[in-house]
């Protein structure tokens, strides 16, 4: 590329810098111009159990073994 070439690169540069901040300006406000909506910490908490009920667990009975073990 040759000197010339590249100072035109960088002239066509600037002519499309100069109009670019209008329509940058105008899509960065468009995108960070308000602040997003708040969030209740209540919606940021998940409660879920730390593990699955056991059916098995109140299931026990004190007066199996004198029926499997004494008669």
């Amino acid at each position: 590329m040759t000197y010339e070439a590249k100072t035109e690169a960088t002239k066509s540069e600037a002519t499309r810098t100069e109009a670019a901040p209008e329509s940058a300006e105008a899509a960065r406000h468009a995108r960070f111009g308000q602040l997003p909506e708040r969030i209740r910490p209540e919606d940021m908490v998940a409660a879920q159990p730390a593990s699955v009920p056991d059916p098995a667990k109140d299931s026990y009975n004190e007066d199996e073994w004198t029926v499997r073990y004494c008669l």
